[in-house]
């Protein structure tokens, strides 16, 4: 399993993105539904409309299509959220990027596509396991 930021998304989205080409090389390669919450289809949504309708569009038809596989948060991960945000406030750490690190622990798994080099550099999923970025690492 492989979570997915809004930032790959964009990217993917906006050739004249600077991780365009990474991008579209990531999501040729990934096999099965990246891993999103709906955190991240809100910004995502919101941040596409940037791009345009059209855009945001074709984002929702892949993800009707299968291309994501959405983790519910769970009232019983409030708690947890409000604990991430405090510890990564100099970030600062927002709900989508919180709810990955959800995610991630709850799935066991610290991969993830992201643009976003410093905050998941820098963020530990159960405390101490860093991420793996497919996107900017390899």
């Amino acid at each position: 399993m492989i979570l997915a930021d809004t930032g790959f998304w964009l990217a993917l989205a906006n050739r004249r993105d600077r991780h365009y080409a990474r991008a579209v090389r990531a999501a040729s390669a990934v096999r099965g539904p990246l891993v999103v919450t709906w955190p991240v289809l809100t910004e995502t949504c919101h941040l596409m409309l940037r791009l345009g309708v059209d855009a945001e569009l074709r984002f929702l038809d892949a993800a009707a299509r299968g291309a994501v596989e959405l983790f519910e948060l769970k009232a019983s991960h409030f708690p947890r959220i409000a604990e991430l945000v405090r510890k990564y406030r100099d970030l600062p750490m927002d709900l989508a990027d919180a709810s990955l690190v959800i995610a991630a622990e709850d799935l066991g798994t610290g991969h993830i596509l992201s643009t976003d080099e410093r905050d998941f550099r820098t963020y530990r999923w159960k405390n101490r396991k860093p991420f793996r970025n497919l996107l900017l690492d390899s």
